[in-house]
């Protein structure tokens, strides 16, 4: 039971872990400035100084609202409403990336203290390593990179 369970934990994950890898390029630059703000590293002294349950909590509760709209939106752009579905979708995604993502990063430490936390984050590690891996999705990143940053060139050059 407990080797089937990992497997369909595995299954679920991969492809949120190869979405999360190709869309993290468009929005670490985002994360990258919001993390600096003081604001955000006074919110993550205070989730670094919970204890784990309550660590738990501030993680579950992000999750238990964002998530679900996540779904609403690809319903709306299924529905018809491929605008406002867009929308929230993105809304969405960026607030779990910023308040999920700041929540983990303070209290990782503490999480990694209960052996089943510890469980899921190293083989979700494990899982995003391999993935990575096995689609080469490190060099799929650096060509996209390099793509990006030769249309910044060419569309400077166009509006000089």
């Amino acid at each position: 039971m407990r080797v089937a369970l990992g497997f369909l934990f595995r299954l679920i994950c991969a492809p949120l872990i190869l979405l999360d890898e190709l869309v993290r390029p468009l929005y670490r630059p985002l994360i990258a400035r919001l993390a600096a703000l003081k604001i955000m590293h006074a919110f993550e002294r205070w989730v670094a100084a919970r204890s784990v349950w309550t660590i738990l909590v501030l993680l579950a509760v992000p999750y238990a609202t964002i998530e679900p709209l996540k779904f609403v939106a690809l319903v709306w752009i299924a529905g018809g409403w491929p605008k406002a579905g867009t929308v929230l979708f993105l809304i969405a995604y960026l607030l779990s990336f910023v308040i999920i993502e700041r929540i983990y990063s303070a209290g990782r430490a503490k999480l990694m203290t209960l052996p089943w936390m510890a469980w899921v984050i190293l083989t979700l590690a494990t899982l995003r390593d391999r993935v990575v891996a096995a689609l080469r999705l490190d060099r799929l990143k650096a060509g996209l990179r390099r793509t990006a940053r030769d249309l910044r060139r060419r569309l400077a050059l166009l509006f000089r």
